[in-house]
């Protein structure tokens, strides 16, 4: 399939994937019909997805299914009212329906929304209000259709509500009944490339999400993501630990592991996520491939890994967030595997990255993608030199590349001050080393200004995460009358330490900081807290606690 859409698959060297890598995009590009059904017509019987739960259930869908199920879902959508540029907010969880539900859309014309089942009813009617959203698709869970039955009565432009079950509420459409029903399915007239195809809210770390649009060319993109990141091959059965409702789901479990050939597998668990029974998930169906934010291998270290067969994995990567070497290295001393980590945006796809030809450096985002023209300059647009932080910036002087964002929907003035000076600026603080990997040091409101140094929140984060004593931290500013700034950590302790929060504990992560980096980047405030407050994507909301530490004067 990948040999379609790309002019040459395999490379020499990072040198020769820099210069020839170039993707084709059809003018008509439709991931239901290019590639879901393409598969079904070529090989029906190949399988696209292994999806088990938690109680053990299993479905084993192959392309013929998927074919046959997309089309129902398609006719059954287009009988209530989906037509072509509706916007339709999706919250299924890590539910089969998604991956059903999200070609469906793709084949009809209209827009997919994935949303995380965390909203709240306040939530709900922002989303609605802000991107006039139709319908909404969602699991049967109690308390989802509760908060969008509330969000109902404030949301007009909310047409109509579809429920996977087992609960469908009265007033809503049941969707498999509905697909049971549906009449034969009639294609629509084909999109244009440049059609609105995908909208997501950013995490929101600092004031309300923005609206993102990509258009059709978009899961092309991610032919990088999946080939090149992720290191799949037709054999491959990768595993994303992501939520539908975030976009690295769509980066991890749909549309580049599918174009190039990988099985993708799904695991739809309830509640908490507990590390022992991942590592037996991925003992037991052979994983080969593994891609998780840094979180999850923070947790995963801390197990017996000697007591589980991995021998199956072959590749892991990371991104979400930047990656503790710390992390790194001892995921690689007790596994043998290397993290290849990447970095990009809701936004953009990926953009930096660790490929097959390029050594990982540990807490190294990696080196630029193919697709972009990247730069690090200063609040003048001028490079930095090497070791110098500055934004990270697309430039666009030759257009609009592959993987980067239509718009900000609704906000042309938010779009036009992102991509001005033919530049896409990131808000994101880098540097870049003689070697050309790129290092990531904070968004650009987080960076602290002390004492005269400025001091980005992730280097003193990897220094405490060396220290046994902590699961996770955030780095943030509190304001101070000499030095204008001082640096404090709000700290996550392992179960250990826990009951040794005090005085002599604080002193003693205040020494390791101290040795393990620079003695001015230590903090001088550190808080023992029992979680950290996150976007509903679990990213942290250092915004929060700065504003929490405010309001305490």
């Amino acid at each position: 399939m990948i040999e379609k859409f790309v002019s040459k698959v395999n490379f020499d060297s990072y040198e020769d994937f820099l210069q020839n890598y170039k993707v084709n995009v059809p003018a008509d590009f439709n991931f239901g019909y290019d590639v879901i059904d393409a598969y079904a017509e070529e090989q029906p019987d190949k399988e696209a997805i292994l999806w088990v739960n938690d109680k053990g259930e299993e479905k084993h869908v192959t392309y013929r299914a998927y074919k046959n199920i997309t089309d129902k879902c398609a006719s059954f959508l287009q009988e209530i009212g989906i037509e072509k540029g509706d916007r339709v907010m999706l919250i299924l969880k890590r539910r089969i329906e998604w991956w059903y539900t999200m070609v469906a859309l793709h084949k009809i014309g209209a827009v997919a929304i994935p949303a995380t089942h965390m909203l709240t009813e306040k939530d709900i009617i922002y989303r609605c209000h802000m991107a006039g959203i139709k319908c909404i698709i969602a699991c049967g869970d109690s308390q989802i259709l509760n908060n969008i039955q509330k969000a109902k009565r404030f949301s007009p432009t909310l047409r109509c509500c579809v429920s996977i079950g087992p609960d469908v509420p009265n007033g809503w459409y049941n969707y498999w009944r509905g697909l049971d029903e549906a009449e034969p399915f009639e294609k629509p007239k084909r999109n244009k490339i440049t059609d609105n195809f995908l909208l997501y809210f950013t995490s929101g770390t600092t004031g309300e999400p923005k609206m993102v649009m990509h258009d059709y060319s978009y899961p092309l993109a991610h032919i990088i993501t999946a080939k090149y990141w992720h290191n799949l091959h037709d054999g491959s059965l990768h595993l994303t630990l992501a939520d539908t409702g975030w976009g690295k789901a769509v980066w991890g479990k749909f549309y580049g592991q599918m174009i190039v050939g990988a099985k993708v597998f799904v695991y739809d668990y309830e509640g908490h996520f507990k590390p022992e029974t991942l590592l037996k998930i991925m003992q037991d169906y052979k994983i080969t491939s593994f891609c998780a934010p840094p979180t999850i291998y923070r947790f995963l270290i801390r197990e017996d890994i000697s007591k589980y067969n991995l021998s199956s994995l072959e590749y892991c990567t990371t991104a979400g967030e930047a990656l503790n070497p710390s992390v790194f290295n001892e995921w690689k001393e007790k596994t043998g595997i290397t993290i290849y980590e990447s970095y990009g945006q809701t936004e953009t796809t990926l953009v930096v990255g660790t490929y097959p030809w390029v050594k990982p450096k540990p807490g190294a985002m990696g080196v630029r993608n193919p697709q972009f023209d990247i730069d690090v300059v200063d609040e003048n647009g001028k490079r930095v030199k090497p070791m110098e932080h500055g934004e990270l910036i697309i430039r666009l002087d030759k257009g609009k590349p592959l993987g980067l964002f239509k718009s900000y929907y609704r906000n042309d003035e938010m779009t036009e001050k992102r991509t001005q000076n033919n530049m896409y600026y990131t808000n994101d603080i880098v540097y870049y080393d003689e070697d050309g990997y790129l290092w990531y040091v904070s968004r650009s409101d987080d960076v602290i200004k002390t004492s005269g140094y400025r001091v980005g929140p992730f280097e003193v984060e990897s220094a405490l995460m060396t220290h046994d004593a902590v699961v996770e931290c955030a780095i943030t500013a509190v304001p101070d009358d000499i030095r204008g700034n001082i640096i404090k950590a709000t700290i996550v302790l392992s179960d250990e330490y826990k009951s040794k929060a005090g005085d002599a504990l604080v002193k003693e992560l205040q020494e390791h900081v101290k040795k393990e980096t620079a003695p001015y980047k230590y903090p001088r405030i550190i808080e023992f807290v029992d979680e950290l407050p996150k976007t509903i994507s679990g990213k942290i909301r250092r915004v929060e606690i700065r504003d929490k530490d405010k309001s305490k004067k």
